[in-house]
């Protein structure tokens, strides 16, 4: 835990990350980005953590850049920028490729950056109230760092619109796009989010991972027919014999609980 952001980790495995500058409405610093970027990388290699659900503090989710940080951007020199912005940009590599499922809490706005966070996330329950925008162009700037995982997110189409008009939309347009999956009333917000954790759980971890990876290996290999083959085979065969792979196959056979559920 520090400052910028809480950890926990309960018996399930569920690590819980919030964003922790409520005052500031969860802004992102070069040392909030640092700190994530560190915690989402020990947490990819710490077996003991199944799932991550990503949440603000107070009545924000992630409001983008805190405008402190970006008052040091303004006099930084392209180099600068360029290194600057490549802090970012790992902390977005993180999060997406992350191996485990992440469960965006969205418990209010999401603006510029705190969007981007949205997209990287597998599942996203948005609260009622949940505001987002890509708001960049109306600062004279470009969602650039996260354009490839919003565009992956919700298409072209809608991230021209978006993009360019920097304008705000409410959960049940983010819905409409894709970027959201479930709006939540206020009052069955914690319900909703701990129902789609235990859906999550059971899932077999080994197959969460390996159908991440299959996602993005698919996706990188759309212009090679006989190579997308050939990946897609060769993942099947290996989890129709891995130790997950067996148990499962098995516990339906023999109508039983696989072994990664609880009894």
């Amino acid at each position: 835990m520090t400052d910028l952001y809480k950890k926990t980790l309960d018996t399930r495995g569920v690590a819980t990350i919030t964003l922790n500058r409520p005052e500031i409405h969860n802004a992102f610093n070069d040392e909030l980005i640092l700190g994530l970027i560190k915690e989402f990388k020990e947490m990819d290699a710490d077996p003991s953590v199944k799932l991550v659900v990503l949440t603000g503090e107070g009545k924000s989710f992630c409001a983008g850049a805190d405008l402190n940080w970006m008052k040091k951007m303004v006099s930084y020199t392209l180099e600068e920028n360029i290194a600057d912005s490549m802090n970012l940009a790992n902390l977005f590599e993180v999060t997406n490729f992350f191996s485990k499922p992440i469960i965006g809490k969205i418990n209010g706005a999401a603006l510029g950056g705190g969007s981007g966070l949205v997209a990287v996330c597998d599942h996203v329950v948005a609260h009622e109230s949940a505001l987002f925008g890509f708001t960049e162009a109306r600062l004279g700037l470009v969602p650039a760092v996260i354009s490839p995982y919003v565009i992956a997110k919700i298409g072209h189409s809608n991230a021209r619109t978006l993009f360019l008009s920097g304008k705000r939309f409410d959960a049940v347009y983010a819905k409409s796009i894709g970027l959201v999956h479930d709006i939540s009333l206020d009052r069955y917000f914690e319900k909703d989010i701990q129902t789609t954790i235990e859906e999550f759980l059971k899932s077999s971890p080994a197959a969460q991972v390996e159908s991440k990876k299959l996602i993005f290996g698919v996706e990188s290999r759309m212009h090679s027919l006989e190579d997308r083959k050939k990946f897609t085979c060769e993942t099947i065969a290996k989890m129709r014999i891995s130790e997950q792979g067996q148990e499962g196959m098995n516990a339906l056979l023999e109508k039983r609980k696989p072994n990664w559920l609880e009894s």
